[in-house]
C-alpha cells in the first residue's frame, strides 16, 4: 500500500477557493534525488498563475497539466531519505531548495505537501543561524536576484531573448530596484548594496522604513512621485513587477546602461534603448544548489535577511493565496506545515 502523506491539491484552475487540503501519495526517491519532510514553504508568483491555469498567456502555451496536482517550488525541511547515487546529503541534514524550477512550472512542483522529493542537485544545507521560516522564504526570490545581479551560473537558452543575460559590476554604481518591498526587490536591493552599489528603492510608502533599514541610501514612495521624474543617470534599473508601461524607466537608465526586467513579457522599448546603448536583458530563474549554497553564506551571515510577511498552516493554503492577490506584499508569505 502506498504511504499517504497530507498535501494541498489542485483539481482544476481557478480561485484560491479551488485548493484542497487533502490526503496524497508520499512521494518516493528515484536514484539522484531526496527526500525532504518539508517544515516550511512558501508562495511565488508562478504559485499564483498555475492555479488560475496561466490565463494571461496566449491559449497556445497554457498549460493542460494532469490534475491533481501539488503547487509550490520553495522548501526547508529535513532529509527523510536519499537515493543510492546521492552521497552529499544524508538523513537528518537541514536543507533548503527550489524544486525542479522550471522544468515542472507548468505543472506543479510539490512544495505544498508533507514530503517533497528534490533532485539532489536542487538542494542546499539550510544556513544554521537561520529558522524554516525564513529559509523557505528564500529559494526562488533570492535565486532570481543571485542570478541577475551576480552570476547567472548556467548555459541553459534562454526563453525571453536570444543572447545569454549577463550580470553587470555594481561596485560604485547606481541601483535602482522597482518593486523593492516584494520578494524578489527585497532582497535584490541587499544583494545591490553587497555589491558596492548605491541602491534605490522604490516602493509603497510603508515599506521606507524597512528598505532603509535593509541597506537602500534612497527611497522613493511611488504613490506620491513617478519614480522616473525622481531618479536620473542610474547605471542600471531592476523592475522587480512587471506589466505595462515598463519602458518608462528608460528616462532613468544613463546612456549605457543597464536595465534587466524580471517579468520582461509586456516591455515595449526596445528601440528607444537600442538608439541609446541601453542593454535590456531578463532571463528565467532556475533551480541551483549550488548557488543557493554560495548566497546562503549571507543569510548565515545575517549580510542579507529574508522578510517575511505572514505564515499560514498548510492547511489555509487559500487564505495564504488570497493575501498575495491583495498585493502590498513585504517580502513573503510561509506555509507552516510541521
Amino acid at each position: 500500500m502506498t504511504d499517504m502523506m497530507k498535501a494541498v491539491r489542485l483539481h482544476d484552475f481557478g480561485s484560491p477557493d479551488v485548493l484542497r487540503f487533502e490526503n496524497a501519495p508520499r512521494p518516493e526517491a528515484s536514484e539522484n534525488d531526496v527526500i525532504v519532510q518539508v517544515h516550511t514553504a512558501s508562495l511565488n508568483p508562478p504559485d499564483l498563475y498555475l492555479r488560475d491555469g496561466y490565463r494571461a498567456l496566449p491559449p497556445e502555451w497554457q498549460p493542460s497539466p494532469a490534475f491533481p496536482l501539488i503547487l509550490g517550488t520553495d522548501v526547508s525541511g529535513v532529509v527523510a531519505s536519499v537515493g543510492r547515487n546521492v552521497s552529499e546529503f544524508r538523513v537528518g541534514d537541514e536543507v533548503f531548495a527550489m524544486v525542479r524550477f522550471p522544468e515542472d512550472v507548468m505543472k506543479g512542483s510539490d512544495a505544498y505537501a508533507e514530503y517533497v522529493r528534490v533532485p539532489a542537485s536542487d538542494l542546499a544545507l539550510k544556513p544554521a543561524s537561520i529558522d524554516h521560516v525564513q529559509a523557505a522564504g528564500a529559494p526562488m526570490s533570492l535565486l532570481t536576484a543571485w542570478q541577475f545581479l551576480v552570476d547567472l551560473g548556467h548555459g541553459a537558452p534562454n526563453p525571453f531573448q536570444s543572447f545569454p543575460h549577463v550580470p553587470v559590476a555594481l561596485d560604485g554604481k547606481t541601483v535602482l530596484v522597482n518593486g523593492a518591498g516584494g520578494g524578489v526587490g527585497h532582497l535584490a536591493v541587499q544583494i545591490a548594496k553587497w555589491k558596492g552599489a548605491r541602491v534605490i528603492a522604490v516602493a509603497s510608502g510603508r515599506h521606507e522604513t524597512l528598505l532603509r533599514s535593509l541597506g537602500a541610501d534612497e527611497f522613493i514612495d511611488y504613490t506620491k512621485a513617478a519614480a522616473e521624474t525622481m531618479a536620473k543617470d542610474v547605471d542600471l534599473v531592476i523592475d522587480a513587477v512587471g506589466g505595462p508601461n515598463m519602458e518608462r524607466f528608460l528616462d532613468v537608465v544613463r546612456d549605457g546602461g543597464a536595465f534587466f526586467l524580471v517579468n520582461p513579457l509586456e516591455f515595449a522599448g526596445h528601440d528607444e534603448a537600442a538608439r541609446r546603448k541601453i542593454v535590456v536583458s531578463s532571463t528565467q530563474v532556475r533551480s541551483s544548489g549550488a548557488q543557493l549554497a554560495q548566497a546562503g553564506r549571507l543569510l548565515d551571515s545575517g549580510e542579507v535577511r529574508v522578510v517575511i510577511d505572514s505564515t499560514y498552516p498548510l492547511a489555509e493554503a487559500a487564505a495564504a493565496h488570497r493575501r498575495a492577490s491583495e498585493g502590498g506584499i513585504q517580502g513573503k508569505i510561509a506555509l507552516i506545515v510541521s
